[in-house]
């Protein structure tokens, strides 16, 4: 095997360095940028809707002004640029950093919304209409953890220029969360699991109040205990449902077209 002499070892290695070096000033084309620089193309990046090149650039940002309001602010934007990219885990790991590092900082509330509207728009929150599928029937993980993240803006932050859109999407979530438990009492009423419809529809007329879903889970209360032959229990729920809801039209054409859903306000 050949080997290069001991002595020559040093100034090859250090060659090898140089080189290397060399290359990486060629390939980073922002080694002599200065931060301004820099955070103008992630802006003019951003703004062109090239969020996988805003990205890197911000990453750079962020390393080169370590420990100044500039890199929190290029924090911020790459959750916004790698929400904006589709890269939803990637985002909601660098707001949980942000929140981390900069608990006392003054663009905290709007990390806790973007945090929010992430979970939000994952389970397709305003664009529902385009699937023809509300929210109330996906998974209600992201729904709560898009609740959570509102709560503690509105909680910390009432005054926050977020907090009326936040407290908007709050009240979207409580129906959405009320009416997914209603889906699936009706899945199990139109199967003929009348038991489980029950708990269902109580699940939802006691956890949530004063809901839209509350009217539908009544009835499916009213219809699953006749099913069942328990009159008594119909005829109190029949009670409530009347007493509430006194124009409602369940009673009379039974369930709603999907067509109507509440949903559809945002």
């Amino acid at each position: 095997m050949l080997r290069a002499p001991r002595a020559l070892l040093p100034a090859l290695l250090g060659a090898a360095a140089l080189v290397a070096g060399c290359a990486n000033n060629i390939d980073d084309k922002t080694a002599n940028w200065s931060t301004e620089k820099i955070a103008a193309e992630a802006r003019d990046e951003l703004n062109s809707g090239s969020y996988d090149k805003a990205v890197p650039l911000l990453e750079k940002l962020e390393g080169r002004a370590a420990g100044t309001p500039q890199a929190q602010q290029a924090q911020l934007d790459k959750a916004y640029a790698q929400y904006k990219g589709k890269e939803k885990a990637q985002a909601l790991a660098t707001l949980e950093r942000f929140i981390k590092l900069h608990p006392a900082s003054p663009a905290l509330d709007y990390a806790l919304y973007l945090k929010g509207l992430i979970n939000f728009n994952d389970d397709l929150g305003m664009f529902s209409w385009l699937s023809q599928q509300d929210l109330s029937e996906r998974d209600q993980k992201a729904a709560k953890d898009s609740f959570e993240s509102f709560r503690e803006l509105t909680t910390r932050f009432p005054n926050s220029r977020y907090a009326q859109d936040a407290r908007q999407r709050m009240t979207y979530i409580v129906n959405s969360l009320a009416q997914y438990e209603v889906h699936v009492a009706r899945y199990y009423y139109e199967r003929g699991a009348f038991v489980a419809a029950i708990a269902r529809a109580q699940r939802a007329v006691a956890d949530y109040q004063a809901v839209p879903a509350a009217e539908e889970a009544l009835y499916i209360l009213v219809k699953s205990y006749e099913a069942l032959g328990l009159t008594q229990l119909r005829d109190d729920a029949q009670r409530v449902l009347s007493t509430n809801f006194p124009s409602s039209r369940y009673s009379t054409e039974g369930f709603k077209d999907k067509k109507s859903a509440w949903w559809k306000f945002w």
